[in-house]
């Protein structure tokens, strides 16, 4: 069994009343445009839900051939498709990240081998860690919960024949110019998950997608429960992939990152430790009593992502959702009296 609680994540911090830096959406809902189009789409909700269109979107998108997307039900839906229908000899999950590959992999009944990354050179990924016998690599990139942003070149040198390198990309289009990303490049045994919900707002509708060879995709169409990916997640698709669109998340992701490095300097100033170098938008700090830290800032009004849950971390991370600078601001006064405070 897991030495982890692998089913934990940052919505069960979150309570009514609290400011929530637990969570990863950006948005607390989604823009305008968005919003008119899913409402348009409520009209055609008495048809069975066709997702074609959206496959068509994200293949034009990412410049695939149609063969090479599955619309998903949200990026989590991908991560039980993969291990119901791979049948890996030895699957390799690289922590810390996401929980769900390996809650999903040791649900269908997998055995899971975990390469956990160090914070004393900042979660730097070391091709090297990965056994050559794993024929099932997962990766996050950007990675949650340490932010860190793995070159592609050091990605690429995972693939080897016979061997399925699945990374996670759910938070690559909050990084400005997408950088590092290989959902546009067809690599032999790589598989990209992408994910709508962070940017956009939508984490209540599931929606995302799989990029990848079509040998390694079929598989997956066939689990794939009928109709699971619903009209409304397949219109956020869509539209979602639109030019116009795009060029917003551009700049959705340069606010995200000066938002970052303004939370990172208030956390520096007040002497609270940010692991690693972050590159999403979020960050990882290690502060001493981070476990009674984060419910005195519960009592304070604040949420915050316990880090113990992730395996490679401890009672004393936490990670911080980046927000708006007045949240930050504001934030950071409660959490600068509390760590002075002991």
């Amino acid at each position: 069994m897991p030495d982890h609680d692998l089913g934990h994540h940052g919505d069960r911090e979150v309570a009514p009343g609290l400011v929530d830096l637990a969570v990863n959406v950006r948005l607390p809902r989604p823009p305008e445009w968005l919003r008119q189009e899913l409402v348009s789409a409520v009209d055609d909700l008495a048809a069975y839900p066709d997702p074609s269109a959206a496959q068509h979107a994200v293949a034009a998108r990412h410049g695939r051939p149609i063969g090479e997307v599955l619309v998903t039900a949200g990026a989590a839906e991908a991560f039980t498709l993969l291990a119901a229908a791979l049948r890996p000899r030895r699957a390799v999950v690289v922590h810390p990240q996401f929980t769900e590959p390996e809650a999903a992999l040791r649900a269908a009944g997998h055995a899971v081998t975990r390469v956990v990354l160090s914070s004393s050179d900042g979660f730097v990924l070391d091709p090297a860690l990965v056994p050559e016998s794993a024929d099932l690599v997962f990766v996050g990139n950007p990675t949650n919960p340490t932010s860190a942003l793995h070159p592609a070149a050091t990605l690429r040198e995972l693939v080897r024949p016979g061997r399925v390198l699945v990374v996670d990309e759910a938070f690559l289009d909050a990084v400005p110019g997408e950088a590092e990303s290989l959902a546009g490049h067809r690599i032999p045994g790589v598989v990209v998950l992408r994910s709508l919900t962070k940017t956009w707002g939508l984490a209540g509708l599931r929606a995302g997608y799989v990029l990848g060879p079509e040998s390694v995709l079929a598989p997956l169409r066939k689990v794939q429960p009928p109709w699971s990916v619903s009209t409304l997640a397949a219109v956020a698709t869509e539209v979602c992939c639109r030019p116009a669109a795009l060029e917003e998340a551009e700049k959705l992701a340069a606010a995200a990152e000066a938002d970052r490095e303004y939370l990172v300097n208030r956390l520096a100033g007040a002497g609270v430790e940010v692991l690693g170098t972050p590159r999403g938008p979020f960050v990882l700090i290690q502060v001493r009593g981070a476990a009674q830290l984060r419910l005195r800032l519960r009592e304070a009004g604040y949420a915050v992502r316990r880090g113990d849950t992730f395996p490679g971390l401890g009672p004393d991370h936490l990670r911080l959702a980046v927000r708006d600078r007045s949240t930050t601001d504001a934030f950071l006064r409660v959490l600068s009296g509390l760590v002075a405070n002991g």
